[in-house]
């Protein structure tokens, strides 16, 4: 069973870039998970999609976040990675990975605290 886990820092500080790792288990990045999407959910907010990888490389990105985000794979990890850049406390959320058929392999997520 195709399983994700989100890792990395519980706390940045405003204007440092956050670094987030997807690990995909039970399965290969490439072949069961389609595409990596990250997806966040501020306190008391809604689900935000941020950008996604797919499996040939080519990347998408929310046009609200694209000036700071970037997405990787390294499939030879099973693993992709989400790099925010200049972070301020608007962007404390649990940030979720997710991808598969219909998304339906999710992370359990990841809280992410922005603050000095």
């Amino acid at each position: 069973q195709v399983q994700l886990q989100e890792s990395g820092p519980g706390l940045v500080k405003p204007s440092q870039a956050l670094s987030l790792t997807c690990t995909v288990s039970g399965g290969s990045i490439t072949t069961n998970m389609g595409y990596c999407n990250w997806i966040r959910q501020p306190p008391g907010k809604g689900l935000e999609w941020m950008g996604a990888i797919a499996s040939s490389g080519s990347t998408y990105y929310s046009p609200s976040l694209k000036s700071r985000t970037s997405i990787s794979t390294d499939t030879s990890k099973n693993q992709c990675t989400l790099q925010l850049s200049s972070v301020t406390p608007e962007d404390t959320a649990v940030y979720y990975c997710a991808g598969g058929t219909g998304w339906g392999y999710w992370g359990q997520g990841t809280q992410v605290t922005v603050s000095s």
